[in-house]
């Protein structure tokens, strides 16, 4: 059993586990964490919503906190044992449970304690609130084989004992987002992990040896890069030239520096062959009226359509309107465009545009009332609703409504 950590939306890592493990094989344990029914260690590189990865130790029931340490204390000589020589770094994180500062730094010393008294050098990673950051884990070493980060998630009365296994590479994710050579603030900024969150919700557990990603706005092309390091084919357009150039770059790049399999830019079909299944194209195309090269490849569509002007404060209702009235017209065209060229159950995952206008309220495109007559069917999730896969920051105007459809 797999311990997954969620991350800032949870709801929105919880789909993405769902679409790649199936619905039966998740159990939420807290609004933080998530089981997974998996005999395999979890895909981290992969996961965009998960921030850590867990092995399960044990479940302590009826437990309190105070109560969980104290057989830590009873049992870490037993854990720290077999790891290899060398002195060790030791972290804990409380999931659920509030847990004083010092009163954490108060258990970690006890603990060091013990360990140091087993023969074994340690130290111990303090805990600036109850639960270490992914750079400390990260940072510290504590997935490494010298490494232990125990977790403890509370669930009902009882508590969680599991041990980190994988965290996420924030300076990788870092690298691949601000170290790219062609970014563009204007047209809008796709995080790497958010990427990698739309290609597991449209690919969700296929397992074709042969999966190309079509993105018809890639813009700077960083779900073409995320797909390209998860092992996929990538296909995509744009109607800027500037931003075909942009993409054509970044990949570039992501060959010289991350060597993943070979690709071409050039306006030819990818080459399908086997030694070379998993290459790229980009090419210049208007969305709404492009016809796209598909192969015999299974096609899942991941995109960000356009979000319209960007805002720095909410605009008045007049010119709101005209900019979701623009935005719904592309998306819409897009989608009629696409259609026919898509075989019947392709899955697509669309980052369109929504507007937050105050608390919970968000103001969405109107086609979205009518995807039926489009030839769509939006698919939904056991473990997180619709309303809540909306990719926001509550000091941004502009969200992401992250829409995954089947084409009829």
């Amino acid at each position: 059993m797999q311990i997954a950590i969620l991350g800032r939306q949870p709801e929105i890592s919880l789909a993405e586990l769902e679409a790649l493990f199936g619905a039966s094989k998740i159990t939420p344990i807290n609004e933080y964490a998530v089981f997974v029914d998996s005999e395999d260690s979890l895909p981290q590189t992969r996961l965009g919503g998960t921030m850590k990865s867990a092995k399960l130790l044990t479940r302590l029931e009826k437990t309190t906190l105070s109560d969980a340490f104290a057989h830590i204390q009873n049992t870490i000589v037993e854990q720290v044992l077999y790891l290899p020589e060398g002195k060790i770094q030791f972290g804990v994180s409380v999931y659920g449970e509030k847990a004083q500062r010092d009163w954490l730094l108060k258990q970690m010393l006890t603990l060091k304690k013990i360990i140091k008294k087993a023969g074994r050098s340690v130290r111990i990673i303090e805990n600036k609130s109850e639960v270490l950051e992914s750079a400390q884990v990260l940072y510290n070493k504590l997935t490494s084989p010298l490494g232990v980060e125990l977790l403890l998630i509370k669930d009902g009365a009882d508590i969680i004992l599991a041990q980190t296994t994988d965290v996420q590479n924030i300076d990788e994710y870092g690298r691949r987002d601000f170290g790219r050579p062609m970014r563009d603030a204007y047209v809008g900024m796709l995080p790497p992990k958010l990427a990698q969150i739309m290609i597991n919700l449209a690919v969700g557990s296929e397992k074709s040896d042969s999966i190309s990603i079509l993105d018809p706005f890639c813009g700077t092309g960083v779900v073409l890069q995320e797909a390209l390091l998860m092992g996929y084919g990538a296909y995509g357009t744009d109607l800027a030239d500037k931003m075909v150039d942009y993409s054509i770059g970044n990949l570039n790049w992501l060959q010289e520096d991350y060597n993943p399999p070979r690709g071409n830019d050039s306006t030819e079909a990818p080459d399908q062959s086997p030694e070379n299944h998993l290459s790229w194209k980009v090419e210049q195309g208007d969305a709404t009226n492009f016809s796209w090269k598909l192969g015999n490849e299974s096609v899942f569509v991941a995109a960000e359509t356009y979000l319209g002007t960007p805002l720095s404060g909410l605009p008045d209702k007049a010119k709101l309107d005209q900019i979701m009235s623009e935005a719904n017209q592309i998306a819409e065209g897009f989608l009629k465009n696409i259609a026919p060229q898509l075989k019947k159950g392709t899955h697509l995952c669309l980052a369109l545009p929504a507007w937050h206008v105050g608390g919970n309220r968000f103001l969405h495109l109107k086609m979205l009332d009518h995807l039926l007559n489009l030839g769509y069917n939006r698919l939904e999730f056991v473990h997180a609703k619709q309303s809540e896969l909306i990719y926001h920051r509550t000091d941004q105007i502009v969200a992401r409504e992250l829409t995954i459809l089947e084409k009829l």
